[in-house]
């Protein structure tokens, strides 16, 4: 983990020096996993780090529990309560283990859908609002039934929170309900994107925040630009590809999924002007405190977490 760390820092620092309006955020997601007496007060210290460094965002890109722990309403309402924990405000998308994988028995054998009303309900009441002590006002996708999907822009930094989960984004064929929330989620949140993506034509810069890792494992490493599974990233992620070159300007995409603390070019053909940042997970329970300037210069530093 110690090389991972090195070889971001070292990329990132091929980015340029700091502008007038340069600010911090802090991405993290994937945690925390385990039994409550077990994982929280690990979670809490790395919260309480985060506070004192003060970011201006929290970017939380979901999995806020691992998929064999209950898809309880007490387990989704003590996260609700990390969430708004923070001192700064917390852009936040769902993750696979809040919703689509709590039919496994480990997980209370619930119903993946009534689940993902639950946080709808529950977590994006007053979608207009982010998260954390200090909320900053959001537009978002809720009158088509997404609160979900949000954007923010921030010191010339445009954020957007677009749902897309592991496990193939709920993309299950042998399936029809979980079939039929994809398409119709799929549908709008590609959408967002792209509307998103056209609203943001002002900024310096655009974060992209999902949960899912989209990618080939060592894709990278060879050159290519292919989906993990297609057919659940099939529409998502050429749309990405698409607005990010035709945006031209610095684009991150900020994800996690797969627990492995890595930044990458992912698309070094279509569109170069991307960088992705995959957070620490629940076995690394870290977080990444990314430095943004207003013309798009991103630095990535991790956050180690004092009770590890």
């Amino acid at each position: 983990m110690l090389k991972r760390i090195a070889l971001a820092v070292s990329l990132s620092s091929l980015a340029g020096g700091a502008t007038a309006d340069q600010f911090s955020f802090v991405a993290l997601g994937d945690m925390p996993y385990g039994k409550p007496a077990d994982v929280y007060g690990a979670y809490e210290a790395l919260i309480g780090k985060i506070n004192r460094r003060s970011p201006d965002l929290v970017v939380h890109v979901g999995n806020t529990k691992s998929g064999s722990t209950p898809c309880s309403d007490q387990m989704r309402d003590d996260q609700l309560g990390f969430l708004n924990s923070y001192d700064a405000a917390v852009i936040y998308t769902p993750g696979d283990n809040e919703w689509t994988d709590c039919h496994r028995k480990k997980a209370g054998e619930f119903d993946p859908l009534d689940r993902l009303a639950y946080i709808r309900i529950k977590y994006f009441a007053d979608p207009a609002t982010s998260f954390g002590k200090t909320p900053i006002a959001l537009d978002h996708q809720g009158a088509e039934g997404y609160p979900e999907n949000a954007r923010v822009t921030h010191k010339g930094v445009a954020f957007i929170a677009a749902h897309v989960v592991g496990s193939n984004n709920n993309f299950e064929i042998r399936d029809p309900a979980a079939a039929k929330e994809f398409f119709a989620r799929n549908e709008a949140t590609t959408r967002w994107l792209t509307d998103s993506f056209s609203a943001a034509g002002d900024a310096d810069a655009i974060v992209v925040a999902i949960h899912a890792d989209m990618f080939e494992f060592d894709f990278n490493s060879f050159g290519k630009e292919g989906w993990l599974r297609h057919s659940g990233f099939a529409s998502f992620g050429p749309a990405l590809q698409k607005a990010a070159a035709e945006f031209g300007k610095p684009v991150l995409l900020v994800f996690g999924d797969s627990h492995v603390f890595r930044v990458f070019g992912p698309f070094p053909k279509t569109a170069p002007n991307v960088t992705a940042l995959e957070v620490f997970g629940a076995a690394d329970m870290h977080a990444v405190e990314v430095d943004a300037a207003s013309k798009g210069v991103f630095s990535f530093a991790p956050v180690i977490n004092p009770a590890l």
